[in-house]
This record gives structure tokens, C-alpha cells and sequence, in this order.
């Protein structure tokens, strides 16, 4: 099966993120990118893999987001934080570009263009948790297991019935729908059986069929 890697930018010229400018580098499966309370002066943009935030609570991290090609992590920089609010580790062998604050802050100044896109992108990030914190209030765990999973998997209208993601242990997942992992073992188990997903060298495919958990009662 055909392994979907990229999808459109969310900031439109960037597509590529070679106007970004910075440096491209390569990270493997659970390296660090960067470490909560350490200095922020760059932001990095996801070209190729995936991301996992985590914020330390108390004594233990919980996971905060997953993020994927084409999304932001360490942006909130240019909001003048100066440290790390996070902690980012690569999902799976990932591309990302590193770019310096004092560059984005002068292609933003300069470029309306791009300006404008990433203000649309921090508030659909925005709303984004906003819809998850309601979930975790209205759904079942059930449910908000698929929605994590077809939000991974992006799947929307223009995307393909199929879509692989990288595997994620069922720990991460049950901290992202605030379950435990024994019911996510439950859940992914029913998933499978029923045709909603299937695993396929370390990925898990993730069909569209998925949805129609969400539509139950």
C-alpha cells in the first residue's frame, strides 16, 4: 500500500518549507528535538514523520499533543515565551526544519501572505484543543480513541479511504483520550476485528470505516 508521507500546508506557500529557510535535519524514532525549560529561540516545522509533546505534571509527563507533516512545534516562541513549555520527541524517523525566531518574526513582517496563514494555523491549533478538552467531557473513551486515530490519520473528504500512521504504544493513547491501557487494548482489538484498522510493518492503517464508531450512541 501506497504510504501517504505528506499533505497540504496549512500555511500554503509552505507546502515545501523551503521558504522557511533554517535547517533541515534528521531525527530517529524517539530522539529528542527539544526539552521543557530549555531556552526557546527557534521554532521547527514537520516535513516528513511526526512529533509527541508531552508537559511534566507534577512527577509524571503527559502527553499533550501529537503532531504530524505540515504542523508547528515550539511556536509559541514567538510569543515571547523564552522557555520551553514542552517537551518534543520524534514519533518515527522524522524531517524537521529548525528555524530561527528573528527569521520567522521578519517573514511575517514582510510576507502578509504567510503572516496571515499562520495566524489561521495557531487558531485551528487552538480550536483543536478546544475540541479535544470537550471530548474528553461528552465522548465515550471509545470514541475519542477513534477520533484520535482518524485525527492522525488525517482523514477528511480529499484524503484516501486508507492512511498509515507510525504506532503508537497503547500507554501514549490512553493518556491522549484520558482511559487506561487496558481499555485501549479493548478498543484497538475491536477496531481490528471489525475492519476499522489493521497493522502492517510497525503502522497502523487507519480506514475511513473507522467513523462509524463516532456516529454510535
Amino acid at each position: 500500500m501506497k504510504r501517504i508521507k505528506q499533505r497540504a500546508s496549512p500555511l500554503g506557500g509552505f507546502s515545501s518549507g523551503a521558504s522557511l529557510g533554517g535547517k533541515v535535519s534528521r531525527y530517529r524514532r524517539k530522539q529528542s528535538i527539544y526539552t521543557q525549560g530549555a531556552p526557546a529561540y527557534t521554532l521547527f516545522y514537520i516535513q516528513d514523520g511526526g512529533v509527541l509533546l508531552t508537559t511534566r505534571m507534577k512527577h509524571q509527563p503527559a502527553v499533550t499533543a501529537i503532531l504530524g507533516v505540515g504542523d508547528f512545534c515550539g511556536e509559541i516562541c514567538l510569543a515571547g515565551y523564552s522557555l520551553r513549555m514542552s517537551t518534543a520527541v520524534a514519533l518515527t524517523a522524522s524531517s524537521i526544519r529548525t528555524i530561527q525566531k528573528k527569521k520567522m518574526i521578519q517573514i511575517l513582517r514582510t510576507k502578509n501572505k504567510a503572516s496571515n496563514a499562520l495566524v489561521a494555523y495557531l487558531l485551528s491549533s487552538a480550536q483543536k484543543y478546544k475540541d479535544h478538552v470537550a471530548e474528553l467531557m461528552t465522548s465515550s473513551a471509545e470514541q475519542r480513541l477513534a477520533r484520535v486515530l482518524l485525527r492522525l490519520a488525517r482523514l477528511d473528504k480529499k484524503r484516501p479511504a486508507t492512511v498509515e500512521i507510525p504506532a503508537l504504544s497503547h500507554q501514549v493513547l490512553a493518556e491522549m483520550v484520558g482511559s487506561t491501557r487496558q481499555r485501549v487494548n479493548l478498543f484497538m482489538n475491536r477496531f481490528r476485528k471489525r475492519g476499522f484498522i489493521s497493522y502492517n510493518n510497525g503502522r497502523i492503517e487507519v480506514y475511513k470505516s473507522l467513523k462509524k464508531v463516532l456516529r454510535r450512541r
